[in-house]
């Protein structure tokens, strides 16, 4: 009966709808979690060993952990408990909102935009990516999984195992059941063959989003022989992710994300795909942290762990501009931050930056379409003003 009913409300609502709903209850349960305060904690910890800041934590004790991932923190030491006061040097980080906080998303998906061609889309990967990808896709192609079996195998001997060897025991596992309920009907598996050994697979469903639809990643899985040989997995990930690129394509979709990972400016894992043309995204999260920038050196703290933030529902980035760097440390700085997607981008200065590196910082954004608006802002200690200096099109 209850089968029956779920159904029929899944027919009677549009795929937007039931979207929303499903981003709704994901929210309603965060908050709900969050709201225990019973679970709490107050923990103060070193940002870095070589950092004058450290971060003040009240929260859950298990997402204390996730903070020291978000924000590159060492663990704690056995004195945490014992100095809790607050210095000006000291971030607050909250699981319920503080005022001056910012709004920091936990994961971000990347998301390239479609109904563009393939040549278009892959034109502003840079020379290597695309001659690699010229040079090995001849050699694969996608298989669906449709029967158990396929699908058991899958899930044993790749998603499993892969999740383990990039997270260790603590890895977040799909359950066996929900990847053959995706596989078979949410969306679908297709098993990755270079020549006839199979040598990947992509688990994906389909997003329905404000109208618009996604190819969306849910999980890659490589075996042993793959993900252990680090070349292998270069080359094999990155045909994977260009073939679900092209079968997002070949069905029209809008979008394809390429899937979720730390909302961390400085992560690996979301730089590798911006280079393949993904724009940050806040789908797929429904978590956030408050973060209360010090009251002294928010642009030392923001140079050493730059920040996404979300602000009247869009994407920003904080950067921060220490006075004592030069304009050519902080272009190598952030080389890699020219990530599309955002609102704008906040560059912390103790000084009003130099026009020189405002016009550096503008070029990191001139190959987007609508590049984000740039705002500087000067340290609380010197003046508590904010001012306009970039542009917006689109």
């Amino acid at each position: 009966m209850k089968t029956i009913v779920t159904e029929s409300l899944r027919k009677l609502l549009s795929p937007s709808l039931r979207f929303e709903l499903r981003k709704a209850f994901a929210w309603l349960q965060d908050s709900l979690a969050r709201a225990c305060f019973w679970r709490w904690e107050m923990a103060r910890f070193k940002l870095r060993e070589d950092s004058a800041h450290d971060i003040l934590y009240v929260g859950t004790k298990d997402r204390r952990e996730f903070v020291q991932v978000l924000l590159g923190a060492q663990a704690p030491g056995a004195d945490t408990r014992l100095r809790l006061q607050k210095s000006e040097h000291t971030l607050l980080v909250t699981e319920v909102p503080t005022p001056g906080a910012l709004f920091v998303p936990q994961q971000l998906s990347a998301v390239v935009p479609l109904r563009r061609s393939l040549d278009e889309i892959t034109g502003q990967y840079n020379s290597e990516l695309r001659r690699n990808l010229r040079k090995h896709r001849a050699r694969y192609r996608m298989q669906q999984a449709l029967n158990d079996d396929d699908i058991a195998s899958a899930d044993r001997d790749m998603l499993q195992p892969y999740a383990r060897a990039r997270h260790g025991s603590a890895a977040s596992q799909i359950q066996t059941q929900e990847v053959h309920r995706v596989a078979k009907s949410a969306g679908r598996l297709d098993l990755v063959l270079l020549e006839d050994d199979v040598v990947a697979c992509h688990l994906g469903c389909t997003v329905t989003r404000s109208g618009k639809r996604y190819w969306s990643t849910v999980r890659f899985g490589y075996p042993d022989t793959v993900f252990s040989d680090h070349k292998k997995l270069r080359e094999v990930n990155s045909i994977t992710t260009f073939m679900a690129l092209e079968w997002a394509i070949e069905n029209n979709f809008d979008y394809y994300d390429i899937g979720t990972c730390l909302a961390r400016p400085d992560d690996g894992l979301l730089e590798w795909k911006r280079r393949r043309g993904g724009d940050v995204d806040t789908l797929g999260n429904h978590g956030y942290l408050f973060v209360k920038l010090p009251k002294v050196g928010a642009e030392q703290f923001l140079w050493e762990t730059p920040l996404f933030a979300v602000e009247n529902g869009k994407l920003t980035l904080h950067l921060g501009v220490p006075s004592a760097r030069s304009d050519e440390e902080v272009a190598v700085r952030y080389r890699e931050m020219g990530f599309g997607g955002l609102s704008k981008v906040y560059l912390h200065c103790a000084a009003p930056p130099r026009e020189q590196l405002l016009d550096i910082l503008r070029s990191r954004y001139s190959h987007l379409n609508s590049p984000p608006v740039l705002e500087y802002v000067l340290s609380p200690e010197k003046l508590p003003i904010a001012k306009f200096i970039g542009y917006s099109r689109g």
